[in-house]
Parts: structure tokens; sequence; C-alpha cells
């Protein structure tokens, strides 16, 4: 929300410097339409991308991230999306209510950690392991649960073999419970400390 509201800021502001370079031009220096349109334009460009640059370059300093480390950033969280778009397709195609509320859980904390790291990139570092080993690992099951799932008939090894899926994506949840503890180490010790601090006072 913060950035599409510089955008929108850059964005008038790169319209009011066209219109008003683009009269200065014609009425206060007797420049042909054309080559004042030329110069509005030029103008507001000019503003706009400097602007975005600006914006970029507090956005990065607050962050404490370089160009190249948001880029590649930028890149995991992208694959990241597009891997949670097909996480949610799989649960929708859970044939069991209990497997729909395991994937629902394994979603939600997904999409936490996802939108947590979004928010703060250099999270992403904290998350390592979640961005490249534990959500290509629940997506693959969660996919290959659903489609197994789907086969009208099922004999035994088949029955045996969506029972190791269900564990192992259950095993997977308490890892994903790991990796949102990990991106959250700061603020979960602070608040921890927060309520040993509460704790002791309500004793007094």
């Amino acid at each position: 929300m913060h950035r599409f509201l510089q955008f929108l800021i850059w964005s008038f502001t790169s319209s009011a410097t066209f219109v008003f370079i683009g009269l200065l031009s014609f009425f206060g220096f007797n420049q042909s339409l054309f080559l004042s349109f030329v110069y509005g334009v030029s103008s507001a460009a000019l503003v706009y991308t400097a602007g975005l640059w600006n914006s970029r370059r507090l956005f990065l300093k607050k962050h404490e991230l370089t160009g190249r480390e948001y880029a590649y950033i930028k890149k995991n969280l992208e694959e990241a999306r597009q891997k949670i778009i097909r996480l949610r397709k799989a649960l929708f195609q859970a044939k069991s209510i209990q497997m729909f509320k395991q994937n629902a859980e394994m979603l939600r904390l997904v999409r936490r950690i996802y939108i947590l790291t979004k928010k703060e990139p250099k999270r992403f570092y904290r998350a390592e392991r979640f961005f490249y080993q534990t959500l290509d690992s629940v997506v693959e099951l969660t996919e290959k649960y659903a489609f197994l799932s789907s086969h009208p008939k099922k004999n035994k090894e088949l029955s045996m073999s969506l029972s190791e899926v269900r564990i192992t994506l259950a095993e997977l949840t308490k890892r994903l419970e790991e990796d949102l503890t990990q991106l959250m180490g700061d603020e979960i010790g602070e608040l921890q400390f927060e309520l040993d601090a509460a704790k002791h006072s309500l004793k007094k």
C-alpha cells in the first residue's frame, strides 16, 4: 500500500510538471505547440523517473539491502508466489475434510511467511530453508496427494501411499511452523520478554 501511494504521488507530480512546463514553454517562452508538448513530456518523465529512483533508494536503505540483493529476493518471491498458486489449486482438490483442514493450515503458514518476507525483504535470509526446501516439498506432495486421491478405485498399495503422504505432510506442517518461528525470531523473543516482565509485575 505504501509503495502504491508513492506511485500515485509521483504520477500526480509528473502530470503537474507536464502541464506546468508545457504551458510555461508555450506562453512564457513562445515555443511551438509541438516543442512545448515535448518539453512537458520530457520534464514529466524526468520527474517521475527521479521520484521512483529515490523511492527505491530509500526502500533499500530502510531494509539495509543492495540493489542486487533485492533483485535476487524479488526473483525468489515471484517463484514462491507461483508455487503458492499451485498449492492453492491442489488444496481445493482434497477429497477428505481432514486433508482439507491440514492443507488449509499449510496454506495459512505458507502465505504468512511469504507476506512477511515480501513486506520486509531482509527476512528472506532467515527463511532460506522455506524458500529452497520446505515450500517445494509441500507443493509437490500436496499435488501428488491430490492426483492419487482422484483415482476412483483405490487398492491397498494406493491407500498406503496416500497414508504415507498424509504423514509426511503433517511433518512438513511442523517444519513450516519452525520456519515461521525462525522468520519471526526477534518478535517472538521480544514478546516473551514482555510477557515475563508482565508476569513479574503481577507477582509484585
